[in-house]
């Protein structure tokens, strides 16, 4: 694996992936799934294909939206639609359970978490006599510098 990808948790689950069924281990894939794993940001297909631009990669829009299906059947990256009419995508877990804040001027995602909506889903679940297996919460709003 070159320098570019190896250092990168996550890489390795995707080259694993990847050999288990048969798909071909590409550096391009590979450094596709650097870059999502390498980042911190809720990140879209054209942002991944412009980054690995910048970054001297040529790797085209097929190949990143093929990579990012993989991805999601491999259990590695989560799809996220925010209602700006493209899909935003992050390493999983990113981190523990959280919930998102989205402003709807800028785009900015906003990850939290809160014991006090985990505590209201169980909440609200033994209320309804209803066995939860996973939630998401998405705010809509301005962020504080949209706002100001």
């Amino acid at each position: 694996m070159s320098s570019r990808t190896g250092s990168v948790p996550g890489v390795e689950r995707f080259r694993e992936f990847l050999n288990e069924y048969n798909h071909p281990v590409t550096p391009q894939r590979l450094r596709v799934a650097a870059l999502l794993f390498g980042t911190h940001d809720h990140i879209s297909a054209d942002e991944i294909v412009q980054r690995l631009r910048v970054s001297g990669d040529a790797v085209g829009k097929a190949t990143v939206y093929r990579t990012l299906d993989l991805l999601l059947k491999a259990g590695l990256i989560r799809e996220h639609d925010f209602g700006e009419g493209f899909r935003r995508y992050e390493p999983c877990p990113a981190r523990p359970h959280h919930e998102h804040l989205v402003c709807v001027r800028c785009g900015k995602v906003i990850e939290f978490e809160s014991a006090a909506f985990e505590r209201l889903q169980t909440e609200v679940a033994t209320l309804h006599r209803f066995e939860p297996s996973h939630h998401k919460v998405e705010i809509y709003g301005e962020c504080e510098e949209c706002h100001n």
